[in-house]
């Protein structure tokens, strides 16, 4: 080989590794575009749009060889952003809901506040319209306090400090709070409860589900009616069962019935405010229980709990 010819071999040689690296960074632009880039980009985007407060956005599947990864990423952004979707609508909700059941006892209070500014007022309209008034607040004075303690529940903000007691006790102690209530309307009352059936539960906590379910058991209640109440044992459970004659619900109605706000008998909405049962629920389900309603319209309803014994339980009665 001359030197010409060498020169432009190795001119030619030149030139090929620029055109074969020219080549492969093209490639590798065009590639890293559709491979990273683009795909980084879609994510980044959901991501801005979500801290931005729109949780309808969601990151497309993405299809091609090494797309794996991201569609996870993906998928992991999508179910978060369903998440923070569910949690703005049940807040709004219940900022809704609150706002609503508040307006109520505060325009009674308004009402009535005004009606007693009269100069030639009763003595027997004064003593009924302050009533009003202090049922009302009263009952707004429920409603913040149930909030609070469902939010501390639903939040863990209180912790349940078991001891062993005796549910059967527990459960007559707090029937006889409504005794004045079930003479008044003259129900009768049957019980039907195992002896010496201890259980290892938050004493405290326990007694707001027996509360809730005796009030709505007599406040359902026509007079003359019937409410039960049985306690049964197994090797496991404690099961309390508190039973109406009252109205009762259809299906529709009691599959909601643990919904914050929920009141499925408006005739009654003035007698509370649809968080009792929610509270219910939530501290059923800390004490890792179960709770279940069977009710008819026109028949009854019948609330089941079940409470999981102490382990040095003594079942004496079945």
């Amino acid at each position: 080989y001359t030197s010409d010819n060498i020169a432009e071999a190795a001119k030619i040689t030149f030139l090929n590794v620029v055109i074969i690296t020219v080549l492969f960074k093209t490639v590798d632009f065009i590639r890293r575009r559709m491979m990273v880039d683009k795909p980084v980009k879609l994510i980044t985007d959901a991501a801005e749009k979500i801290m931005n407060g729109d949780f309808s956005v969601r990151v497309k599947h993405m299809h091609g060889s090494g797309m794996e990864g991201f569609n996870q990423i993906g998928e992991s952004i999508n179910k978060m952003a369903e998440e923070l979707s569910s949690v703005e609508t049940l807040r709004t909700d219940f900022i809704a809901n609150v706002s609503h059941e508040m307006k109520t006892p505060l325009a009674v209070m308004q009402n009535y506040g005004t009606l007693l500014q009269a100069p030639d007022l009763p003595e027997e309209k004064r003593i009924e319209y302050a009533k009003a008034i202090t049922d009302a607040s009263r009952r707004l004075a429920d409603m913040m306090t149930n909030i609070l303690k469902l939010n501390r529940l639903e939040n863990q903000q209180i912790y349940p400090n078991p001891t062993t007691f005796d549910l059967g006790e527990q459960l007559c102690e707090s029937l006889l709070q409504y005794e004045s209530t079930w003479e008044r309307k003259n129900i009768e009352i049957e019980t039907d409860i195992a002896e010496n059936v201890m259980v290892s539960a938050d004493a405290e906590l326990l007694a707001l589900v027996w509360n809730n379910l005796f009030s709505n058991a007599f406040k359902f209640t026509e007079d003359g009616g019937r409410v039960t109440l049985t306690l049964t044992v197994d090797e496991t459970y404690a099961t309390v069962k508190v039973s109406d004659t009252g109205c009762g619900m259809s299906a529709e109605v009691g599959a909601h019935i643990f919904e914050k706000f929920y009141q499925g008998d408006t005739s009654h909405a003035t007698q509370g405010n649809g968080l009792g049962l929610p509270l219910v629920k939530r501290v059923v389900d800390i004490m890792q229980g179960e709770i279940a309603v069977e009710s008819a319209v026109g028949v009854g309803t019948t609330f089941t709990v079940k409470i999981r014994r102490a382990n040095d339980g003594l079942e004496e009665a079945r």
